[in-house]
C-alpha cells in the first residue's frame, strides 16, 4: 500500500506527520490505516498522530506533534515558545504546550499546561506553528517560576528583537493582574529598567535609577547629511549626553578601536557630548557610576528645575 500524492504533500508541511482524521479525509479507512502500520509505512506517533517511516526525530518534528495531537485550540507555550521567538537564555531543545480550559489534556511526554484566559493578542504563527506571543511568553515564564535573570533575559530580548516593547509589557499586565496570576508583580519590578538591549545596558538603567536621574532613550540612531553615524545605548537628551556601556570583552582588535574612536569623533562633532562606562563599573563600581553621571549631566552638577 502506498500515500498518495496529496498526503505526501501534506506530510510534507508536518514535519513527516499526519493524524488519524487526515488520513480518514483522504479516503485511508481505520483498517487502511492499521494496515499502513503493519506493513511498516508509519508508526503511530502520539494519539491520533502518525509519523511516516523516515522521518527524522526533529524538535520541529516534536512541536509539531504535539499541535497535532491536541488539536486547534492548542500552542507552543513557556521555554518552548522562548525558542521559537528567540528569546535569550531559552532551553534549545524544550517541548511544551497550552490549551485551553476545561478540556482534558491528551498523554504526551511533554508539559501541557491549561489556562482560563488566552486572548486573540496573546497568540501568533511563527515559522508555521501556533505560539503563544513573545510578551504573553514572559508572563508564562514568571508563572513558571523561572529564574529572575532568565526573565530578566527574555523581557531585554523580546524587546530588542522587537517582539515587545515595555509599553506592551505594562499594557498586557494590566489585563493579566487581576486574574491572579502569580508572577505578575515581578514581571512589573522588572518592566521599570526595561528597554536596554542586554544585562548590561539593564543594570545601566537600574543605576540611573537609582541615581534619581530621567530615564534617557534607548538604542538612539543620530544622523548628519542623511548619512548614518551612529547608534548610541542611551542619550540623555534633554543634556544632549551620550553614555555608552561595554562588555567584559569590548573591541579589542585596531580596527576595532578606530571605528570607536571615528563614532566617538563624529557624535562630539554634532555637539554631542561622550561618556563610556565598562562593565566593571557597573557591576563593581556602581557609586561611582551613579556620582558621575549627575556631574556629567550638565556641566555645573546640576540637573534641571523640574
Amino acid at each position: 500500500m502506498n500515500i498518495s500524492a496529496a498526503l505526501t504533500d501534506l506530510v510534507a508541511d508536518q514535519d513527516g506527520l499526519l493524524t488519524s482524521a487526515q488520513l480518514r479525509m483522504h479516503g485511508v479507512t481505520n483498517w487502511a490505516q492499521r494496515r499502513l502500520v503493519t506493513e511498516g509505512w508509519m508508526f503511530r506517533l502520539a494519539p491520533r498522530v502518525y509519523a511516516l517511516r523516515g522521518a527524522p526525530d526533529t524538535h520541529r518534528r516534536r512541536l509539531r506533534c504535539g499541535l497535532l495531537c491536541l488539536g486547534e485550540r492548542s500552542w507552543v507555550s513557556f521555554e518552548a515558545a522562548a525558542v521559537l521567538h528567540g528569546l535569550d537564555r531559552s532551553r534549545a531543545h524544550a517541548v511544551e504546550f497550552t490549551i485551553e480550559r476545561p478540556r482534558r489534556p491528551a498523554v504526551l511526554p511533554f508539559p501541557v499546561h491549561t489556562t482560563k484566559r488566552l486572548d486573540p493578542i496573546d497568540h501568533v504563527v511563527v515559522d508555521g506553528f501556533r505560539v503563544t506571543s513573545a510578551t504573553r511568553t514572559v508572563f508564562d515564564l514568571a508563572l513558571a517560576r523561572a529564574h529572575p535573570q532568565r526573565i530578566e533575559a527574555a523581557i531585554d530580548s523580546a524587546i530588542r528583537l522587537q517582539l515587545s516593547s515595555p509599553e506592551v509589557l505594562s499594557r498586557r499586565l494590566d489585563g493579566l493582574r487581576g486574574s491572579g496570576r502569580w508572577g505578575c508583580r515581578l514581571v512589573e519590578e522588572m518592566i521599570v529598567d526595561s528597554g536596554g538591549h542586554t544585562h548590561l545596558e539593564r543594570r545601566f538603567l537600574e543605576l540611573v535609577r537609582e541615581a534619581g536621574l530621567p530615564t534617557p532613550r534607548k538604542q538612539v540612531v543620530f544622523r548628519a547629511g542623511g548619512r548614518h553615524v551612529a547608534r548610541v545605548d542611551f542619550f540623555f537628551e534633554a543634556f544632549n549626553v551620550v553614555v555608552e556601556v561595554s562588555g567584559q570583552k569590548g573591541h579589542a582588535s585596531p580596527a576595532e578601536r578606530a571605528r570607536d574612536a571615528q563614532r566617538r569623533n563624529e557624535l562630539q562633532d554634532l555637539g554631542v557630548r561622550v561618556f563610556e562606562y565598562t562593565f566593571d563599573d557597573a557591576t563593581k563600581r556602581s557609586d561611582m557610576v551613579r556620582r558621575t553621571l549627575r556631574v556629567r549631566l550638565t556641566p555645573a552638577g546640576r540637573l534641571p528645575a523640574a
